[in-house]
């Protein structure tokens, strides 16, 4: 349940990152480059689906920078932005809270 809670939130985000800066609400017209930040999420998907606890640990660590860019385009967009960004915020924390209980659960069997 926790892999698929995390593969889910993982899948969501990337969906969402091209999403918001390809078509809903890009910081250009036709969509901006700020799209390939969904780049670094795809690298754990392999990963994260498999459920190798190793990947869980350090994507764990690079979610947080999407929760920071959530929490700060958060606080300074508004409209559609904003909005976009708390679900990058909830998305985040999701995915966090599920890689790091699947971390703990799987201590004892390695």
């Amino acid at each position: 349940m926790l892999r698929a809670a995390a593969s889910a939130a993982l899948l969501a985000l990337i969906a969402l990152a091209l999403a918001w800066e390809l078509w809903l609400a890009p910081l250009r017209p036709g969509g901006s480059l700020l799209a390939l930040k969904a780049l670094p999420l795809v690298l754990p998907l392999s990963g994260v689906l498999q459920g190798r606890r190793y990947t869980y640990q350090w994507s764990s660590m690079l979610i947080l920078a999407y929760l920071a860019e959530g929490v700060t385009r958060a606080w300074g967009d508004s409209g559609l932005a904003r909005q976009l960004a708390i679900a990058e915020m909830v998305l985040s924390l999701a995915f966090f809270a599920a890689a790091l209980s699947y971390v703990r659960r799987s201590r004892g069997a390695a």
